[in-house]
């Protein structure tokens, strides 16, 4: 790859590091878009044993460019996200992918067409690892950060994709006992 295309890459996805996200860290501040890829690539990388049948390769390739367009665009909770969000973001990935060679921007934005798509058992799984991901890091922030209607998206957010994994179904209701456990004791 040309060098200059390599940073200018780098460039853009420095600004992951740089967009923060609604979510909240446990130490008090706002958690960036990079830290949250990071750690659901972590998570897809620990639950690999549980699903031998999938390409896990792919799944880590889908975790780690799944919020690429957000370095146009920034993050928008889930709960504000509309068609208008979606659309610039698409548009935020190809512009991004244009950058690079032929090859690699056919391969991301491939990528961004199987996720937007969901179909395939590896996107099934990206999105209830990336929304599961989101409640464990609210479960982990202060409750001061929640806002009132999180109290209820911390007991559904993810269900409907945990349900098409019998591990992520019991992944996903012990995360639900620690939210509602949080939530009885009010504060931290």
């Amino acid at each position: 790859m040309d060098v200059r295309v390599l940073l200018n890459f780098m460039h853009i996805a420095e600004k992951l590091k740089c967009n923060t996200r609604h979510s909240w860290t446990s130490s008090g501040r706002r958690e960036s878009v990079a830290e949250h890829t990071y750690r659901l690539c972590i998570f897809a990388w620990l639950v690999k044993d549980e699903f031998p049948e999938l390409d896990m390769e792919r799944v880590m390739r889908l975790c780690l460019f799944h919020d690429l367009g957000e370095a146009e665009t920034g993050d928008v909770p889930s709960f504000e996200k509309q068609q208008r969000h979606r659309e610039a973001e698409k548009q935020g990935i190809q512009k991004i992918a244009a950058m690079l060679p032929k090859e690699y921007e056919a391969e991301i934005l491939s990528l961004f067409q199987e996720l937007e798509e969901n179909i395939t058992p590896e996107t099934k799984l990206v999105h209830a690892l990336d929304k599961m991901e989101a409640v464990i890091q609210h479960n982990e922030s202060s409750i001061e950060t929640w806002l009132p209607l999180e109290y209820e998206l911390q007991l559904t957010y993810g269900q409907e994709q945990a349900k098409a994994f019998p591990y992520l179904q019991r992944l996903r209701e012990m995360i639900e006992q620690d939210t509602l456990e949080k939530i009885e004791k009010g504060t931290g």
